[in-house]
């Protein structure tokens, strides 16, 4: 059993956060949940305007986003609109707690969903817990999307950075950036080496949107709460991403230790170093060809 934590970032803003509480897992069976997500402290967020809700991913399991969906109707919410910020398991498995509301993603995320329903379901696709039933996208769309919510004005971004189906949410009056994994703190998690090029124009894309403030799925509690990151965030990501391609020609560089490879951006407070992350910086290498 996990812990559930709301925070408050923003006004009108929710974190559903989880993780990070040393001794804490979701099972002590080998599970995905546990290792993409609570090892590393994981948030879902919600936008709240009146009796409207924009739920940003629906969390690990259906128990959270049942506790989720609770939390919102005892602030007075009635409507439901869920966004999926990408098709990865740590951030659709609750989607059947919202089963009966509208669910967006971008028309990637579903095909992606589709493509290996069969075996989420099963668990052949990545292992337990089981989603089952896996409740998809009701919605789609490609490029972006304008959303209305009560009074605030939304507009959805799709990137190809960390997955090729990313969605980011950006309230421009408030000038928040939600996240998903397209960013993360202490550094981002590599899918898809091949789409280096991609991944960084898209990151110079968000930095020209001039964010105050960036709330990442995957980051610090304590940062979270206050506020969020600055936009030094997309530039950490940049700068990890060209050293980490650096790394496939440059053993020397591949051996370095975690934190003398981003120690400009730990030293400039950009982001924070979580010992987490070194094993996620060595699946890194692999996937990128290092040898080391």
């Amino acid at each position: 059993m996990i812990t559930l934590r709301t925070l408050e970032p923003a006004a009108n803003v929710l974190a559903f956060y989880a993780g990070r509480i040393p001794g804490e897992s979701f099972s002590c069976e080998p599970n995905w949940v546990d290792d993409g997500a609570i090892s590393l402290g994981t948030a879902s967020y919600a936008i709240i305007d009146g009796d409207e809700a924009l739920v940003y991913d629906t969390h690990v399991s259906v128990d959270t986003a049942r506790q989720i969906r609770a939390i919102l109707e005892q602030r007075g919410v009635k409507n439901i609109t869920v966004v999926l910020s990408h098709w990865h398991l740590d951030h659709v498995a609750g989607n059947e707690a919202f089963a009966d509301c509208e669910i967006i993603s971008n028309a990637r995320t579903l095909q992606h969903l589709l493509e290996n329903k069969a075996g989420i379901e099963d668990g052949s696709f990545h292992g337990a817990p089981t989603i089952m039933p896996l409740i998809l996208p009701n919605r789609t769309f490609s490029g972006e999307m304008d959303f209305v919510l009560g009074n605030s004005r939304l507009k959805f971004i799709e990137a190809n950075i960390h997955s090729d189906d990313a969605t980011l949410i950006w309230m421009e009056d408030q000038k928040i950036l939600f996240a998903g994994d397209t960013m993360e703190d202490t550094i981002t998690y590599v899918g898809e080496p091949e789409n280096f090029d991609i991944h960084l124009s898209d990151l110079d894309r968000l930095w020209a949107l001039h964010p105050l403030s960036i709330l990442p799925n995957h980051g610090h509690p304590d940062v979270i709460t206050s506020g969020g990151y600055g936009k030094s965030l997309i530039r950490a990501q940049q700068q990890y991403i060209r050293s980490l391609r650096r790394c496939a020609s440059e053993p020397e560089l591949a051996s370095q230790p975690l934190r003398h490879l981003i120690s400009g951006p730990l030293e400039a407070g950009w982001v924070n170093y979580f010992e987490p992350y070194e094993q996620v910086h060595a699946q890194n290498l692999k996937r990128v060809g290092a040898n080391i």
